[in-house]
């Protein structure tokens, strides 16, 4: 777990997947290892401004699998995460909690996603109803995880997923957007 900085007093909460939600999907059993690895997906930083700027507290909760299967180290995990919280956080974003499962499904771990462990860390002792909280990924386990929490799935297709995938969906995510900045608008217009 890496945390950023302390969660700001806030009323609206959103969970971001990061893989191919904020930067882009590295492709099915690859994972981002190299610090020149890591890319942004075009309008990603612009979303988490936006995110920042109406006041949410931003939670990344990410699997990150590659750390227990020896392909990067946890320094490099960390040096990775802030570079990328700085480059966000420059552009006038901000992420409030960035949460990993650094393990693989063998470890039978109960913070890998779909389980809920890591947006209950992030949660911490708040309890607040999550019905109208988005969690926005790219996968049918980031769908099953929202669901387990009992707030909205919101899937965007700039990572893993493609259109032709949603019909093996169960269960189905709330909404379906292009990628985290056309999420993040639809989001913003609903709750103005």
């Amino acid at each position: 777990m890496i945390k950023g900085c302390p969660p700001r007093r806030l009323r609206k909460i959103i969970f971001l997947d990061r893989d191919g939600v904020i930067n882009h999907f590295p492709g099915m059993g690859a994972y981002v290892t190299r610090l020149n690895e890591f890319r942004f997906i075009p309008g990603a930083i612009e979303a988490i401004r936006l995110l920042t700027g109406a006041g949410f507290e931003v939670n990344v909760i990410s699997n990150q699998g590659c750390v227990s299967r020896g392909l990067i180290s946890l320094g490099t995990l960390r040096r990775l995460t802030v570079k990328m919280a700085g480059q966000i956080h420059k552009a006038g974003g901000q992420l409030d909690g960035i949460f990993y499962c650094v393990h693989q499904i063998s470890d039978k771990c109960r913070c890998k996603k779909p389980n809920v462990v890591l947006f209950k860390k992030a949660l911490g002792r708040r309890r607040f109803p999550l019905s109208g909280v988005f969690f926005i990924g790219d996968s049918k386990e980031d769908v099953e995880a929202a669901r387990n929490l009992k707030c909205r799935p919101l899937l965007v297709l700039s990572g893993r997923t493609k259109r032709k995938d949603l019909g093996f969906f169960k269960p189905k995510p709330d909404v379906v957007k292009k990628n985290l900045l056309d999420a993040v608008r639809w989001i913003l217009q609903k709750k103005s």
